[in-house]
Order: structure tokens, then C-alpha cells, then sequence
């Protein structure tokens, strides 16, 4: 297990922090997967909608607690987001796959 995160996590949570949907977008491959909230969303058009539909639906920070290697090119970041949703604070596990310097999949659990 790794402490250190690899550079595109960093970029991940400093486009969610941001609310840079251009950057968090271009960090993603064009057949990447998405799951949150129960849903899947795949490739570049169906992740610009979750961008504007639900990682920006509110106004919040995200704190990385820690990230852990999980295998190869895939990692697990502890977050804690702090914001105007429902209750306020929430610690979520995110997944990534990564290929590359790209995210290939990636995939929120409370």
C-alpha cells in the first residue's frame, strides 16, 4: 500500500475543488465509466452530463484523507467533502482505474 498519490488523483480533487469541469473532463479517457449515486455513466458525453448534473449540483471542498495503492494502475482516496448537500459532510472511498495519465474508471462509495 502507497501513501502517495499519483499526479492525476492530485488533478482530480483540484478540478473538483475549482469546479473546473473542463479539466475534471479531460482527465477521464473517451470510453471512461463513471459509477455514483447508483448510476453508470460511459464515455465522454454521458460523463459531461454527471459533471454538470451531479458532481456540481452543489457547492462543496474536497479533502483527501489518504489514497492507497489497490493493484495495478488502480488506486483508492479516502475524501471528505464539506458543502451545501443534504447533512453537510460525507467521507467517501473513490476508486480510480487508471490507463495512462488518464482516469479509465472511476467510482464513488459512501
Amino acid at each position: 500500500m502507497s501513501s502517495s498519490a499519483p499526479d492525476i488523483v492530485n488533478r482530480y480533487f483540484a478540478a473538483l475543488n475549482s469546479r473546473d469541469g473542463e479539466s475534471l473532463l479531460g482527465l477521464f479517457t473517451p470510453d471512461a465509466v463513471v459509477v455514483d449515486e447508483g448510476q453508470t455513466w460511459r464515455g465522454a458525453s454521458e460523463i459531461r452530463t454527471w459533471v454538470d448534473d451531479v458532481v456540481f449540483r452543489f457547492e462543496y471542498t474536497a479533502g483527501v484523507l489518504g489514497v492507497e495503492s489497490a493493484g495495478d494502475g488502480e488506486y483508492v482516496a479516502r475524501a471528505r467533502l464539506e458543502g451545501n448537500f443534504p447533512g453537510g459532510i460525507v467521507e467517501l472511498s473513490v476508486r480510480f482505474d487508471l490507463e495512462g495519465d488518464q482516469i479509465s474508471r472511476l467510482e464513488n462509495a459512501a
